[in-house]
């Protein structure tokens, strides 16, 4: 059995607690000792009894419960009074927990699985679980964590917390249970669509524009959950009513403000939060620039006049302006609850500042185009041609380089407590 490392670093309150603890640390195999201790504590926060299998999707809930919440023991053959009453056929059940947590957790777990024979006769099968690609879901998109000797559903905060920021795949298929396909804009939804098949929706308009089956089962943008299909997070993002994201997904909103002079001491002319899909969160964004500053293609040839009382607007080259809207819309921090996406204009700069997990990260293979997208399919999507908003290639490379040549001076990024940092300075 693999070397199991326990969470919890408390020194041990009983005997029980301490042959636990020495069994995650030290051990590798599960003898009949140290499976009675496990037994003579009861169930708990990492022991669960089974006295046989009769429901799998049960089982697989409990198993999920467990990877979720740093591991744990499923013991076959022991009611819930400590009795080892046993299993008939333990390679059976070996089979069952082996197809159950193939087939009915999500990701499937590599089953550790023990069969223990005692001296009377009976035998036991023990089933340990590990979380290594938490969260964990059962085979309907339910994620449980353990309480105690119980289980419950995982809030969404817990669930934010168990993602790893340094994979590349996650939160974005986060089914927002608050949410149905009511929220989506159908008109948005189905016009991405017909562009990405060529204009032709025949197959669909057939069957009534199936909204539900091509979120599922072409672009898995969504889940079905007690018979109702449930957005994910990204599904929702892309194509959601503008007022439905903003209530079910209030962190995804953009604050810009415009400040009268370089400092953030200085007025504040306008302030506007921006909320819906991205599509309209990206146009909307752009707009409130365009108020401000001049977004040109090339660099303007440079210009003598008479001094003015008032700032002539600074320009700022397109491309760069582009992509770090883009970056800041499809690489933000969604499980951030309580931070949204700030853009700050001031007479001489753009700063955008991104709610971004930065542990792990180094800011040279940013620099150098090395990127991890947090959210793969999002990305692809916003980025597609079909979606219908102008975005460029090249990533933070291109902008550096772009920006740079524009203004002559290099933006700077900076990664500080779990925020994505970009000032991008203007032409005057």
């Amino acid at each position: 059995m693999g070397r199991k490392r326990f969470r919890n670093r408390h020194v041990p309150s009983s005997t029980r607690s301490f042959f636990a603890q020495q069994y995650f640390e030290e051990h590798v195999l599960l003898d009949r000792t140290e499976l009675l201790n496990l037994i003579q504590g009861g169930e708990d926060s990492y022991v669960e009894f089974k006295v046989r299998l009769n429901n799998p999707e049960k089982l697989a809930a409990e198993i999920v419960a467990l990877a979720n919440s740093g591991g744990g023991f499923i013991i076959i053959g022991v009611n819930d009074n400590r009795r080892v009453e046993g299993v008939d056929d333990p390679e059976w059940v070996e089979q069952q927990l082996i197809d159950v947590c193939r087939r009915l957790v999500i990701p499937p777990i590599r089953p550790q699985i023990n069969k223990i024979a005692f001296d009377n006769g009976k035998r036991i099968v023990a089933l340990e679980v590990t979380g290594v690609h938490r969260p964990y879901r059962t085979f309907d998109h339910r994620c449980y964590v353990r309480v105690g000797s119980t289980k419950r559903e995982a809030t969404a905060e817990e669930i934010a917390e168990m993602y790893d920021p340094r994979h590349s795949y996650g939160f974005e298929l986060l089914p927002i249970t608050t949410a149905t396909l009511d929220d989506i804009d159908e008109a948005i939804f189905w016009s991405y669509v017909r562009e990405l098949r060529g204009g032709d929706l025949s197959e669909f308009e057939e069957h009534g524009y199936p909204v539900d089956e091509v979120m599922i089962h072409y672009l898995q943008l969504a889940v079905e959950m007690d018979h109702e299909s449930v957005p994910t997070l990204a599904g929702l993002l892309l194509f959601g009513k503008d007022g439905r994201v903003a209530e079910h997904l209030p962190q995804s909103r953009v604050v810009a403000t415009r400040f009268g002079g370089v400092e953030l001491t200085d007025p504040i002319v306008e302030r506007e939060e921006i909320v819906g899909n991205l599509a309209s969160v990206y146009e909307r964004t752009l707009r409130f620039l365009a108020r401000y500053t001049d977004l040109l293609v090339e660099r303007p040839p440079r210009r003598w006049s008479e001094p003015s009382p008032v700032a002539p607007r600074a320009s700022y080259p397109r491309a760069a302006v582009l992509e770090a809207l883009t970056n800041a819309l499809v690489h933000r921090d969604y499980s951030a609850r309580d931070h949204v996406t700030r853009l700050l204009i001031f007479d001489d700069r753009i700063e955008v500042l991104n709610p971004m997990r930065t542990s792990g990260m180094a800011l040279d293979p940013i620099c150098y185009g090395v990127v991890n997208a947090p959210h793969p399919r999002l990305k692809a999507i916003f980025k597609s041609p079909y979606y219908g908003v102008e975005t460029v290639s090249g990533g933070v490379p291109m902008l550096l380089h772009v920006a740079q040549r524009f203004s002559g001076i290099r933006p700077e990024i900076k990664l500080v407590n779990d925020e994505f940092r970009l000032k991008l300075y203007g032409l005057r």
